[in-house]
């Protein structure tokens, strides 16, 4: 049990009777009100402002049975603490100062990491590695307001932005900057979210079979009889450390049975919010791909979809990849194997992944959403310079620039937003 706040040592000396020395872990017994002893465990104290929240923090690591836990937390309410809310001991480091809120995040995202990849990533950014790059970018962007912003205060010095050919340059390597940055929090995202992959096609093509190569055990029956699968299933994989969400469907046809039809609903419906369709054939029974042809009206124009012909054993053709053709087409056997390593090649490229590097990092959609903000204020800056010379202009862009990538260490926060990020935490943290 965790307890932070200026009430910490009072609540020590109500449970341990005396207030233990700082960072040092001593056995003591946990006791109750009346003095009667509720368990008995390792006591650690930390003091303000040398712990995790900045705060006086006290740890009692007892043995974790529920009833024993819950009598000690009671304990701990009638000395004047309360329950945490989600999230809340990371949200006070932040607002302490302990950590930035890309380094608050990186937290969650240790936890909840679904690969050694993404937990490695995650920890360079909570030991501050992508914090340190934000503020290199601020700190350029900041170089560049202070040149067009000494112009305008002080025309005296004779600094004509109109005419500064430098200033463009560095206008240009900012830019250039920011899309570096954009590839590694790309790569991070893609670490940490992944790709939501849509296996669909006609009933009996090899779909089930497919998902269960891809995932590495039986997670979805498989038989000769068609409709075996109904409705979505669903399975989580790792591709080199990408982690790939997979959702198998029933197969598409027009049927009378209610239960299938709802199932075929099910899986147009996922088609749709898909982020990528492998779209199935039999190649033994459908060479042409006729089954896709009927069914690509039915599918969103933007959706990225790969054919993939399956059952080459049967057909006696060679696993290749045509990535050529609209849409790209894959030959495989999902009973074999045998292309399987095309395909994890195809998806990781699709999604514009890479294999992990040293200085990847954690990274999510609201970091990248910023960092473009801020490129684009830059960018807009950069052409009302050259179209318009107008030195104003650039400087408010330049600064809303600033403000935008603020955001990401939280620099400028909204409580709105720090109520939406710290309620996804486990409690506890």
């Amino acid at each position: 049990m965790r307890i932070s706040g200026a009430a910490v040592p009072e609540i020590a000396r109500g449970i341990l009777r005396e207030l233990p020395e700082p960072r040092v872990a001593s056995l003591v017994p946990f006791q109750a009100a009346d003095g009667s002893v509720l368990d008995t465990g390792l006591a650690l104290y930390f003091p303000t402002p040398q712990s995790y929240t900045g705060e006086h923090v006290l740890e009692l690591h007892g043995h974790g049975g529920p009833v024993v836990m819950d009598l000690l937390v009671r304990r701990a309410v009638e000395l004047g603490a309360r329950l945490a809310r989600p999230g809340e001991f990371t949200q006070r480091a932040f607002l302490n100062d302990k950590l930035d809120l890309a380094q608050a995040e990186a937290v969650a995202d240790l936890i909840d990491s679904g690969s050694q990849a993404a937990a490695r990533a995650a920890l360079r950014s909570l030991q501050g590695e992508f914090s340190a790059i934000v503020q290199g970018l601020t700190e350029a962007v900041l170089d560049l307001r202070v040149r067009v912003e000494a112009a305008i205060d002080f025309p005296e010095e004779e600094l004509d932005i109109r005419a500064d050919t430098e200033l463009g340059e560095r206008l240009e390597s900012v830019l250039r900057y920011f899309d570096s940055v954009a590839q590694l929090t790309r790569q991070g995202r893609l670490l940490r979210d992944g790709m939501t992959v849509v296996i669909a096609g006609a009933p009996n093509a090899g779909k089930s079979s497919l998902m269960n190569r891809l995932a590495g055990y039986d997670a979805a029956i498989v038989t000769d009889v068609p409709g075996t699968t109904r409705d979505v299933l669903r399975e989580r994989v790792d591709i080199d450390g990408m982690p790939l969400h997979l959702i198998d469907t029933a197969g598409l046809r027009e049927v009378g049975d209610v239960v299938e039809a709802e199932g075929v609903r099910r899986a147009r419906a996922e088609m749709s919010r898909a982020e990528h369709v492998l779209f199935v054939v039999d190649s033994a029974t459908d060479p042409g791909a006729s089954s896709f042809a009927r069914e690509r009206g039915r599918l969103p124009t933007d959706l990225p979809v790969t054919i993939v012909m399956n059952k080459t054993d049967l057909v006696k053709h060679v696993p290749q990849m045509a990535v050529s053709s609209s849409p790209p087409v894959l030959r495989l056997s999902a009973t074999t194997g045998a292309g399987l390593d095309l395909l994890r090649e195809h998806l990781k490229h699709c999604i514009g992944f890479t294999p992990v590097e040293a200085g990847s990092i954690s990274a999510r959609r609201r970091h990248i959403e910023a960092l473009a903000r801020a490129r684009r204020h830059v960018e807009t800056g950069a052409e009302q310079l050259r179209t318009r010379r107008a030195g104003e202009l650039l400087a408010e862009e330049l600064r809303a620039a600033s403000t935008a990538l603020g955001e990401i260490t939280g620099e400028f926060s909204s409580e709105d937003l720090l109520g939406r990020i710290f309620s996804t935490f486990c409690i506890g943290k």
